[in-house]
C-alpha cells in the first residue's frame, strides 16, 4: 500500500514492513500469555486490585506477576521532590516516565516468554491512549492477548481514604509530614486529569478486552471478554470489596480418629474436642462480633463443634476434608505397608499428588474456589473446617505457593484470626488452651527424587512437567527467522504423556 509521501522513505517503508511482517509471524494461539493493563487516576485502587487478582491467579494454578511502574520509577529518581514531577509539560519527567514504562514492559517480556509466566500484569496509571496503544502494540508483536482493568471512582471519601490507608506510607513521602503529603497528592492527580482518556466502550474502544469497576464495585462495565481466563477474571473483580471484616479459621475439635492417627473418615469428637467446641463459643462471645456467619463441611466432627456455639451455621459439602480415596480410615504407618509407592510418590510431591481413587491438594483448591469467592463477599464470617481444607484457605490469603501450602502449620484447638488490610493480610494464631494431639507432619528432608520420575505420577489427570522443561520454540528475532534454513514455523504443541505403569489404578 502507498505510503503518504511524507513517510515514503526508505527507511520507515523497512519499518512498516518488518511491523506487518513480524506481526503475521507470530503465532496467536488460544492459550497465548496475557497482559493485564491498569487503567486509572491515582489513589483508585488499581494496585490493590492487581495484588489481590495476582494473588488469586497464583492460587488457582495460573503463574502470574505484578510490573508495578511506579516501583521502577523509585528506582530510576531516587528523590522525589513534589507533583511537578507528573505534570504533563514536565519533558524530562516525561521522558523518564515512558523509559521504567518500557523497561516494565521488558521485564514482562522476559516472565512470560523465559520464566513460564501465564498473565503479566501491568500496573500503572495508563491514563492516555497513547500509552496504552504503545501495551498494545508490544503485546500484538509477542502475540498475547491484551484486558483492561480500570479503576473509576467520583467517590472524594473513598480516594481521601485510599491517599491515608495507602498513599501517606509510600516511600515518595517518608520525610514529610502528612498534611503536606496529602496536598501534595492531591495535586498529582490534578496532574493526571489533564490528560486523562477514559476507556470509551462505544467508540474508540469498543474492539478492546476490558472491565470497567465503578466507585469500588458499585457497578461494572464489562467489553468483549476473550477467553475463559478473562471470564474468570471479569468474575473475581465482581465479587471482592473493600470493607472491613474479620475471617476466622479453625479446625474442628479433636476426634477419636485425630487419637488413633487415621487419615480422613467420619468419626466424632473426642472429650478434649468438645472441651474445645466450648471453649471456641466462650471465644467468639468475647470478639463481640456482629452478624458472624458460621460454616461447616458436612462432616460429624465440624458439625459438632458448631452446634455446641448455639447459633446458626451452614454446612458445605466444598469443605470436607481432602478424599483419601483408598487410604481413608488408615494411619500412615498402615500407608507406608500396603501402598508403599503411594507414600513414597506423595511425599515426593505433596501437592500434586492424587489419592488412588481420592483428590490432591491441588483438586482441593479448585473445589474451594467458590467457597473463596463468598468469603470475598462477605463480612465476619467463620469456617470451621478439616486441616487440608484450611491450609488451601490459609495459602490464598497469605499468597503461599504450591509447594509451601501442604506443609503450614493449622494446628488443633487453635483459631486463626485474619484480617485483611490495603496490599495483605494480618494473622493472628490464638490457642484456647485445651490440648490436642499433633497431627501435622513435617516435609521429609531425605527425598529420594532419583528414584522416582516425576512424570510418573498416579491418578493424575496430567502428568507434571519435566523439572529442566525445553523451551517453547518462539520467534527472537525476524532476521534470525529470515537467515534460518528451516522455512516452516512450529504448529501445535504436544504435551509429553507419561505410559501408565501396569497395575496402576486410572
Amino acid at each position: 500500500k502507498q505510503l503518504p509521501e511524507e513517510k515514503n522513505e526508505p527507511s520507515l517503508i523497512n519499518h512498516y514492513f518488518f511491523q506487518i511482517v513480524y506481526t503475521a509471524c507470530v503465532p496467536h494461539l488460544t492459550n497465548s500469555p496475557t497482559v493485564i493493563v491498569m487503567v486509572g487516576l491515582p489513589a483508585r485502587g488499581k494496585t490493590y486490585i492487581a495484588k489481590k487478582l495476582t494473588r488469586y491467579l497464583n492460587w488457582i494454578g495460573v503463574p502470574t506477576k505484578v510490573f508495578n511502574v511506579g516501583e521502577y520509577r523509585r528506582e530510576a529518581v531516587r528523590w522525589y521532590r513534589s507533583y511537578d514531577f507528573f505534570r504533563h509539560d514536565n519533558e524530562d519527567a516525561m521522558k523518564i516516565r515512558k523509559q521504567c514504562a518500557v523497561a516494565a514492559l521488558r521485564d514482562a517480556k522476559s516472565y512470560l516468554t523465559e520464566e513460564g509466566g501465564q498473565i503479566a500484569v501491568f500496573d500503572a496509571t495508563n491514563t492516555t491512549r497513547e500509552r496504552r496503544e504503545m501495551v498494545l502494540n508490544f503485546s500484538k508483536e509477542h502475540g498475547w492477548k491484551v484486558f483492561f482493568v480500570e479503576s473509576v471512582c467520583d467517590d472524594p471519601s473513598v480516594v481521601a481514604a485510599n491517599i491515608m490507608d495507602v498513599k501517606l506510607s509510600s516511600p515518595d513521602y517518608s520525610d514529610c509530614n502528612q498534611t503536606d503529603a496529602m496536598e501534595d497528592f492531591l495535586k498529582r492527580i490534578e496532574c493526571y486529569k489533564a490528560t486523562y482518556q477514559p476507556l470509551d466502550p462505544d467508540n474508540y474502544d469498543k474492539d478492546l478486552s476490558f472491565i470497567k469497576v465503578i466507585n469500588v464495585g458499585r457497578r461494572f462495565l464489562v467489553n468483549r471478554v476473550q477467553d475463559h481466563i478473562q471470564s474468570r477474571i471479569v468474575y473475581y473483580l465482581m465479587n471482592i470489596h473493600v470493607h472491613a471484616r474479620t475471617i476466622y479459621l479453625c479446625r474442628h475439635g479433636e476426634s477419636d480418629y485425630n487419637l488413633k492417627g487415621r487419615i480422613g473418615g467420619d468419626s466424632g469428637l473426642s472429650p478434649r474436642g468438645k472441651k474445645f467446641a466450648t471453649a471456641l463459643g466462650t471465644f467468639l462471645e468475647e470478639q463481640n462480633l456482629k452478624d458472624l456467619k458460621v460454616w461447616t463441611s458436612q462432616l460429624k466432627r465440624t458439625i459438632q463443634t458448631a452446634e455446641v456455639l448455639g447459633g446458626t451455621y451452614e454446612q458445605w459439602k466444598s469443605l470436607n476434608e481432602i478424599d483419601a480415596g483408598v487410604c481413608e480410615d488408615m494411619t500412615y504407618e498402615e500407608i507406608n505397608q500396603k501402598y508403599p509407592e503411594e507414600y513414597a510418590l506423595r511425599d515426593q510431591d505433596k501437592y500434586y499428588y492424587r489419592y488412588p481413587t481420592g483428590e490432591s491438594y491441588q483438586d482441593l483448591v479448585q473445589r474451594l474456589e467458590p467457597v473463596i469467592m463468598e468469603l470475598e463477599r462477605q463480612g465476619n464470617v467463620l469456617v470451621v473446617c478439616h486441616q487440608a481444607v484450611m491450609r488451601c484457605l490459609l495459602a490464598y490469603f497469605l499468597d503461599k505457593s504450591a509447594d509451601e501450602l501442604p506443609y503450614l502449620k493449622c494446628p488443633l484447638h487453635t483459631v486463626l484470626k485474619l484480617t485483611p488490610f490495603a496490599y495483605g493480610c494480618k494473622v493472628e494464631s490464638i490457642f484456647l488452651n485445651v490440648e490436642a494431639v499433633n497431627t501435622h507432619r513435617d516435609r521429609p528432608e531425605d527425598l529420594v527424587k532419583k528414584a522416582l520420575n516425576p512424570l510418573m505420577r498416579r491418578n493424575s489427570f496430567t502428568p507434571l512437567a519435566s523439572p529442566e522443561p525445553n523451551k517453547k520454540p518462539r520467534i527472537e528475532d525476524l532476521e534470525d527467522h529470515l537467515a534460518s534454513t528451516s522455512s516452516a514455523l512450529p504448529g501445535c504443541l504436544v504435551s509429553e504423556v507419561s505410559t501408565p505403569i501396569p497395575g496402576q489404578v486410572s
